[in-house]
């Protein structure tokens, strides 16, 4: 049973609530979801994606033995699945899913700009690592695999880590040149059709991420890597996300008017 206001009622409760409940000024900011429950969107949010690049490299294998094929269906699934976790997840925690973004923002923030504080950064970062390895052990049970068995794949070549350096930097690059044009609207499409484009123009296979990096170390699957490659590849995609905002301050390098004042 659900409790209900009778009809004759009904208008003056509604006004009332009207009346009382307190109203956002025009224009004002939202409220922002509190700190559990944008890293639990967080934690989701990378999980989810992490399942989708371990769970479609497993079905690929199973469906096709040409690489080039299992490849086209590994980046067609992550475009997919990413776009539809920014759209669901970014008004809750925008949608970062990446401790490198995350950093970003924090780096921006402490300079003036707008970012996530200190506080956010350690509620976010952990929760995007436990969500990566929770979604490559989801996606082993899935398909059957043992929920943890550690990656044989090795991705410890100079050419695989510059292509790193270059995924992560172009990503940065990307989310935060749309912030200062004032076009995150369009993140959702941008940023998977880069990842997507990523996949195949980067030799690294465009990883871009310390936590998918993490997770994906957990499973000996087409996605995987083995974990003596991961340092490498975290480190390398933090020197991609300090090209990336060098690049943000030099390309979207903010005008001056006449009188010296910045430009809007």
């Amino acid at each position: 049973m659900t409790a209900s206001v009778p009809a004759d009622t009904a208008p003056a409760a509604e006004s009332a609530i009207t009346v009382d409940a307190p109203q956002p000024a025009p224009g004002a900011t939202p409220p922002r979801a509190p700190l559990v429950a944008r890293a639990a969107a967080e934690l989701v949010g990378t999980a989810a994606l992490v399942a989708v690049v371990v769970g479609s490299g497993i079905q690929a294998v199973d469906l096709t033995d040409d690489v080039a094929l299992q490849l086209l269906a590994n980046s067609t699934a992550t475009v997919f699945g990413l776009g539809v976790l920014i759209v669901l997840l970014g008004p809750i925690s925008g949608a970062h899913f990446n401790p490198a973004v995350t950093l970003a923002e924090w780096w921006t923030a402490r300079r003036g700009g707008a970012g996530v504080t200190a506080r956010e950064l350690a509620a976010y970062v952990p929760s995007q690592i436990v969500g990566a390895i929770a979604g490559a052990i989801l996606a082993d049970a899935m398909f059957g695999e043992p929920l943890v068995k550690w990656s044989t794949h090795d991705r410890s070549a100079g050419n695989l880590l510059l292509g790193e350096v270059v995924a992560t930097a172009g990503l940065i690059l990307l989310i935060f040149g749309l912030a200062r044009t004032d076009r995150l609207r369009f993140a959702p499409v941008a940023v998977a059709s880069y990842i997507g484009a990523a996949y195949w123009f980067t030799s690294s296979t465009s990883f871009a991420n310390p936590a998918v990096t993490i997770g994906r170390a957990f499973t000996d699957t087409f996605a995987g890597i083995a974990p003596a490659s991961v340092p490498g590849f975290i480190g390398m995609q933090l020197v991609g996300a300090g090209v990336g905002l060098a690049l943000v301050a030099v390309i979207f390098m903010r005008g001056t008017t006449d009188n010296g004042t910045p430009s809007v």
